[in-house]
């Protein structure tokens, strides 16, 4: 919308001596300017009203506008499930750990009714509860002492070497270096916690110095691997990619990811232009590619794209909270078309009946068209602008009615990015744009190995000792 310049005032008299056909002309004028002013204010009050549900915007950005009250549930929405196991759901009782590593005989000391303490040497029955605790000393001081001794057989002086889980040099060992890389990147422990948590559990101090330089030898460590797996995604089927602001000294960078099944890739971004996404996936992608409907992958050149439908039905909910009243009915046509989308690929996500889910999306494809031509004449500015792009990007918003391998959402990677944005709300951001890269490489290897059911603490071990054993994040072939 061009800006809107004031009005010029008039008074009563020039008005009087105004012939009609001017007047005529400034009433036109006006009525002109009050509908661009009325679509101006609806557009600032969905900016008002915007929150998780009705947008992309975080849980966490609601709370300002909470009610103290409950609210109400909405018309038409079904009652949403309470906490804990639903009925029907079958229970699970805990079978202990799977091992055993120290059994505790005990002996009454006292008699429960005399309280005398002498017992014979027969033991009637025993009952056994097995525990986890906390060793009695979680993090132990090792100190290696390297004898060097002289060969019998060629009178060679040869000094021993360390174990592979500590590196010369170093104050801590492999394992608890990659503990404290976990509990930074995935438990969002900031370096002053980590030093209480040292503290509590080993009785040692470890300067924060220490503790930063852990960080960039594990990321350095873990660079190959993250490589590897970047060279390998651009050559992958399918990608979903989202990203998320991030702030380096105060300044707003941006944290890509790109994630699918098997794997999760972060990337520091310095913008949130085109570059960063063709550092990621190259300057063209073979695959198809899952994102939302911002304007940077449009025009991207890749084979197909699957843009996220839950982003267009929380479009639709403002727009039922638009005026007129016809608003309301024309969200909830295209919210119950979206819902049904949704309901039908998971039923084939269950069954696999391509047969059937042909059949289906065959019939929906007309009555989205039906839709959009009958609510067009009555749709408001917000609603006529995702009707057009339902029409025009069709190809996009509907690619998985034709191919229901491919998701209609992004949401595997709004989750996989989520553990980045608690980890910048919690520590603010970076300092520098390597610390920042440094942040995007463990969180990659962290998803990953999740993604995998891996062992996050394993990898990095293996990763800094260079121990054997699987070492690469490339996920195995699907069967």
């Amino acid at each position: 919308m061009k800006r809107l310049q004031p009005p010029p005032a008039y008074t009563r008299e020039s008005l009087i001596e105004t012939p009609v056909s001017s007047l005529v002309d400034i009433v036109l004028k006006q009525q002109e300017m009050i509908e661009q002013l009325f679509e101006e204010v609806e557009r600032l009050k969905q900016i008002i009203n915007r929150d998780s549900r009705t947008s992309s915007k975080p849980p966490s950005s609601d709370l300002v506008k909470r009610s103290e009250k409950p609210s109400e549930p909405e018309p038409g929405c079904s009652q949403k499930r309470k906490a804990g196991g639903q009925p029907g759901h079958p229970g699970k009782t805990r079978k202990g750990f799977g091992r055993v590593d120290r059994v505790e005989f005990l002996r009454p000391e006292r008699c429960w009714h005399c309280g005398g303490v002498d017992f014979e040497a027969t033991v009637l029955g025993s009952q056994a509860q097995e525990v986890a605790e906390f060793a009695a000393r979680p993090i132990e001081v090792v100190r290696y002492e390297r004898a060097t001794c002289r060969c019998q057989g060629c009178g060679y002086d040869s000094t021993a070497a360390l174990p592979p889980t500590v590196i010369p040099g170093q104050d801590l060992g492999v394992s608890l270096q990659a503990m404290l890389s976990w509990l930074s990147h995935y438990g969002h422990l900031s370096y002053e916690k980590q030093q209480e948590w040292l503290w509590e559990l080993g009785q040692i101090q470890v300067g924060l110095g220490t503790l930063q330089a852990t960080t960039q030898r594990v990321a350095a460590a873990l660079s190959a691997p993250v490589e590897e797996l970047h060279q390998w995604i651009q050559h992958h089927h399918h990608v979903q990619v989202d990203e998320s602001p991030w702030l380096v000294k105060g300044v707003k960078e941006w944290m890509w990811v790109a994630t699918g099944v098997g794997f999760c890739l972060f990337h520091a971004g310095d913008t949130r232009s085109r570059a960063e996404l063709e550092v990621i996936l190259g300057k063209s992608f073979a695959g198809v590619l899952s994102t939302d409907d911002f304007c940077v992958y449009n025009g991207y050149a890749v084979s197909a794209q699957q843009k996220c439908l839950a982003h267009v039905r929380r479009h639709f909910k403002q727009v039922m909270k638009l005026k007129p009243s016809s608003q309301a009915e024309l969200g909830q046509v295209f919210i119950r078309l979206i819902d049904e989308a949704f309901e039908h690929h998971a039923q084939w996500r269950e069954t696999q009946d391509a047969a059937a889910y042909a059949q289906w999306a065959a019939q929906f494809k007309g009555r989205v068209t039906q839709a959009i031509t009958t609510w067009k004449p009555q749709a408001g500015y917000a609603a006529m602008l995702l009707l057009r792009s339902l029409t025009q990007k069709a190809h996009q918003w509907w690619y998985f009615l034709d191919h229901p391998e491919i998701p209609p959402d992004n949401n595997r990677s709004e989750r996989a990015i989520r553990l980045a944005v608690t980890k910048r709300n919690v520590c603010g951001g970076s300092r520098s744009m390597k610390g920042f890269a440094d942040t995007a490489t463990i969180l990659t290897v962290i998803q990953t190995c999740r993604a995998q059911a891996r062992s996050v603490p394993q990898f990095i071990i293996s990763a800094l000792g260079q121990s054997a054993g699987r070492f690469d994040l490339i996920p195995a072939p699907l069967t």
